[in-house]
């Protein structure tokens, strides 16, 4: 009988909500609290006695204007360099010539060998100066369309700003990062008639990705050259791998926004660059840097050398910043531009986490 008491269980009872309530005892009402004030003896922080007013400023020193690339005119170097030019080609010229009468002089086969050896050498060239001169005047289109969208966007006309969006679907046609935007932009097609929007509706849909792409591309470069200059035991080291970063960040940048640049497109782009960084005066940073901004950071507490690490990494940023601006093939308008801020968190966890409350203060 235990057993089959204890297998029945319990019966279902059913129980009042209400009485439930009623006896419960009634909750404490308690009055608003009424808004308080700050005491008078409470005395703000003057600018000139702030601790941190140096680490802040230096990290607004860090934003850079927006890259543009120079003007290009005739110069009497380029005058020069293109008269010496022709000399060298027409000597070499005259010695194949002499080499390949001797040849025929020595011997038939000898002088039809070294001829098809120019042939293919001649071939050669020209396709490589056919490429160079490809990615030049792609570049040269990229900031025509540049500036075409920017005068788009200046007017209400959506013609235009329609041509300008034809223009950066053709050039971004074949990256596939762009399909979801293609679409996007092909669906809502005749919807949108003011032209500024219409460019801001191209930006987001088109350049969104990109962009995305773009920083991950600068922050693993900047990585790579923290860490490897903060281990390297020689300076010349430091700078051979900081400028090998920089070319490939700067190529890799012109090929994510549709440039094919050459090994001239190349040495252009980074002339752009350094131009920039140097007119702005973000190249010698150095010193004051690593005291203002490292001063109350991590890396400072760790060893110089890592602090000169995370500067050649912001270093390594900025220069992806002013190549970004130079190879985007649109304005920085509907999209916020990347600052060194952005990255400077993940280079220096503890410069970031100071120059955060710095901005809450």
């Amino acid at each position: 009988m235990s057993d089959d008491t204890s297998n029945r269980g319990r019966r279902p009872g059913s129980f009042s909500v209400d009485d439930d309530k009623a006896s419960q005892p009634s909750a404490v009402t308690r009055a608003p609290r009424t808004p308080a004030s700050f005491d008078d003896n409470v005395v703000m922080t003057p600018d000139a006695e702030d601790p941190f007013r140096e680490t802040t400023l230096a990290v607004e020193t860090l934003a850079l204007p927006e890259a543009s690339p120079r003007k290009r005119r005739l110069s009497v170097g380029k005058v020069a360099m293109g008269a010496f030019g022709i000399i060298l080609s027409l000597a070499a010229g005259l010695w194949v010539d002499r080499l390949l009468r001797d040849l025929f002089t020595r011997a038939d086969w000898l002088g039809y060998t070294a001829l098809a050896v120019v042939a293919v050498g001649l071939l050669a060239l020209l396709i490589v100066v056919a490429r160079e001169l490809s990615g030049l005047m792609q570049l040269t289109a990229i900031q025509k369309l540049k500036t075409e969208t920017e005068s788009a966007a200046a007017s209400a006309n959506a013609k235009p700003a329609r041509t300008a969006q034809a223009k950066l679907v053709q050039l971004l046609a074949a990256n596939p990062r762009t399909a979801r935007g293609r679409a996007r932009l092909k669906e809502s097609d005749g919807e949108i008639i003011d032209g500024p929007h219409l460019i801001e509706l191209t930006e987001r849909e088109l350049l969104s990705p990109l962009d995305r792409e773009a920083r991950k591309l600068i922050l693993a470069a900047s990585k790579r050259v923290s860490i490897v200059t903060a281990v390297s035991p020689r300076a010349l080291v430091d700078l051979g791998y900081v400028l090998y970063e920089s070319a490939r960040l700067i190529r890799a940048m012109a090929e994510l926004y549709g440039g094919r640049p050459g090994t001239i497109g190349l040495l252009r782009l980074m002339r752009d660059v350094i131009a920039h960084l140097a007119v702005t005066g973000s190249i010698a940073a150095g010193d004051s840097l690593i005291q203002q901004v490292l001063g109350h950071g991590l890396a400072s507490k760790l060893s110089a050398r890592l602090g000169e690490g995370v500067i050649n990494g912001l270093m390594t940023a900025r220069i992806g910043i002013a190549a970004m601006d130079l190879c985007r093939p649109m304005p920085f308008r509907a999209l916020k531009r990347p600052g060194i801020g952005d990255f400077l968190a993940d280079l220096s966890p503890g410069a970031g986490r100071t120059s955060s409350e710095n901005g809450d203060r």
